[in-house]
């Protein structure tokens, strides 16, 4: 604080100073004041403490804090992609929120990095076991309006989906005479003028044919692998078990991740499963693509050609998605093992949470061919 005064001379009183003097003192206080109000400085009061807390709260105006659900929405969003979660929410020890998708995705990246999985917010460690759900937050979300993308409305995030597959109007919808050919799609309280109005349902039949063989042809296709299976069932020789794939590292200078399966018999043989991500790629973690590969390899030796079908199901206990494929191999002690064929999960997503559990557990089903 600058202070500013008029000393008097020693022995004389303030009444001893010239009218100039007095003029000139009080300028000098009023320019020292101006100075002090342009560069923020208080002139009255002792200092303020940084470190204490405020007194009072300073009352935000109305409207400059946002609507409720926007200050929800920093609050519960999922601290990887800053989005609101549509599943399931976990939580690290210290709170911090994870969609479901990110959770896993999280630690599917440390497993092929070969690294703890941490929050990216606080950095502490993140595991299924070290992590749980947080229901509060899940029913919360659940709660908190969004717009239908269609009729532009606000509904509880519970009930979107419902509205969006039933109620709504402005939904888009396609006619019911697609499995003709009709390629029309539009707003769902259109579609009654346009059925009434559509032209295929008058169609000849030889305008049809082309139209049905497509859709035969897809069907003979799914059959065929049905088909496969059900005659696969009636083999004099299967055998089933559940296999566990455990994660290992390669021995290179460049680490590669793998798994392999402990030793296991099935039709009275040894057996191994090996598989790969990315078909070993240098660098998979940095690809948003990741596929497993495995094959097969026949530990025994045998007195001759083994000729066998197999495929992997997903385990009894586990949720992801595979669609079955039926792989043959004729095995012999010069010719034990498989050549890498995929293992036939829908997307990156299930690859994420096959790298992402602790092991993959899942079902091998081996049909020896009879000759």
């Amino acid at each position: 604080m600058l202070d500013v005064g008029v000393a008097a001379a020693p022995g004389s009183s303030s009444a001893g100073l010239g009218v100039g003097a007095v003029g000139a003192a009080v300028e000098a206080v009023a320019g020292v004041a101006a100075m002090q109000d342009d560069v923020g400085i208080r002139r009255e009061g002792p200092e303020p403490d940084p470190d204490e807390p405020p007194k009072k709260r300073v009352k935000i105006p109305e409207g400059e804090s946002g609507k409720l659900e926007e200050r929800l929405y920093s609050v519960l969003c999922c601290t990887v992609c800053l989005d609101l979660p549509k599943a399931s929410v976990y939580q690290c020890t210290n709170g911090h929120l994870m969609c479901a998708g990110c959770f896993i995705h999280l630690l599917a990246d440390s497993r092929l990095k070969e690294e703890q999985a941490t929050c990216p917010n606080c950095r502490c460690e993140i595991s299924k076991n070290l992590c749980c759900r947080n229901l509060a937050v899940e029913k919360a979300v659940s709660e908190l309006p969004t717009e239908c993308t269609f009729c532009l409305k606000q509904f509880p995030r519970s009930s979107l989906e419902r509205h969006q597959k039933e109620e709504c109007q402005d939904r888009v919808t396609q006619c019911k005479y697609k499995r003709i050919g009709c390629p029309w799609q539009g707003p769902f309280h259109e579609l009654p003028a346009h059925e009434s109005e559509c032209s295929h349902p008058t169609k000849t039949g030889t305008e049809l044919m082309g139209i049905l063989g497509e859709m035969d042809h897809n069907h003979r296709r799914d059959m065929q692998l049905y088909n496969s299976i059900f005659s696969l069932l009636c083999y004099e020789k299967i055998g089933f078990t559940e296999v566990q794939f455990r994660p290992y590292r390669t021995d290179d200078f460049i680490t590669r991740l793998y798994y392999e399966t402990p030793r296991f018999t099935v039709l009275n043989q040894t057996w191994v499963l090996k598989a790969r991500v990315n078909d070993s790629e240098r660098n998979p973690n940095l690809s948003c693509k990741r596929t497993l590969s495995f094959q097969l390899i026949l530990k025994s030796k045998v007195n001759s050609a083994l000729e066998c079908s197999f495929l992997l199901l997903k385990g009894p206990y586990d949720d992801v998605r595979i669609k079955p494929v039926i792989y043959h191999h004729s095995f012999s002690n010069d010719a034990n093992e498989t050549d890498y064929v995929p293992l036939p999960i829908s997307d990156s997503v299930e690859c994420n949470k096959l790298l992402a559990a602790k092991n993959i557990n899942l079902r091998l089903f081996i049909f020896q061919v009879q000759k």
